[in-house]
Order: C-alpha cells, then sequence, then structure tokens
C-alpha cells in the first residue's frame, strides 16, 4: 500500500462528488469515490500533473463487491503505466480500492450513454 503523498493525481472536489454521488448511488457500504491516481511511488519531487479536461464516460461493478467509474483525461482512458484512469466508487468488505484495476483489466467497463465533465484538481495524497 502507498505511503500517503506517495501517489500523484487528482482529487475530485468535495461538490463534485456529491453530485456525482446523487446521479451514481454507491452499491456497495464503503464509499471511496474521491480521486483519480495518476502515479503511484511519487517522491516529494514528482511533479503535480496539469489539470486538464476530466469525464466520466463509463463504469464498471463486478457485481459482487466494486464499483468504479472510468475517466477520460485530455481524451483518454489510458493511464501511462497501462491501467485505465478511474475513480474507485465503492467497495464491499474485505476489497481494496487499488483492486479496481484488475477489474477493469480482466472484465473491461461499460460506456455511459453520454460523458459527464468533472472538475478535478491535481493533488499529491
Amino acid at each position: 500500500m502507498a505511503r500517503t503523498g506517495t501517489v500523484t493525481g487528482w482529487k475530485l472536489p468535495r461538490d463534485a462528488r456529491d453530485r456525482l454521488l446523487e446521479q451514481f448511488p454507491p452499491q456497495y457500504d464503503q464509499v471511496i469515490a474521491d480521486h483519480v491516481t495518476l502515479r503511484v511511488g511519487a517522491t516529494a519531487d514528482t511533479p503535480l500533473p496539469r489539470k486538464g479536461e476530466a469525464q466520466i464516460v463509463g463504469r464498471v461493478d463486478d457485481g459482487t463487491s466494486l464499483e468504479a467509474l472510468v475517466v477520460a483525461l485530455d481524451g483518454t482512458t489510458d493511464r501511462p503505466d497501462g491501467s485505465t484512469y478511474h475513480i474507485t466508487w465503492s467497495l464491499g468488505p474485505g476489497r481494496k480500492a487499488r483492486e479496481s484495476n484488475d477489474v477493469l483489466r480482466d472484465r473491461g467497463w461499460d460506456w455511459l450513454p453520454a460523458p459527464i465533465p468533472i472538475d478535478l484538481e491535481p493533488a499529491r495524497f
């Protein structure tokens, strides 16, 4: 697990989070819904990403205990490490947010009917 301050990416501002939680009610008890990861293993010298244009474009639910929203940043869902930009939305007992990467890779995801623009703030966490 990454230590605090070793991940860079984008935080979902509280007002945007609240609106999205209304639009996509969490399916599982542990609600995460707060960030998009760019890089794990960053250092204090790693620059924050630029703001960019962000949209919610898809969703995945493994049907048992993990739900995530897929994010396009500047038109791509492809993270530089080969995974998919996403917001882990909710989890069931025993699940970890990082497992969203595995579910997205192994199951794929469903496109939303229309993209939803969102505001994300560059952050270290």
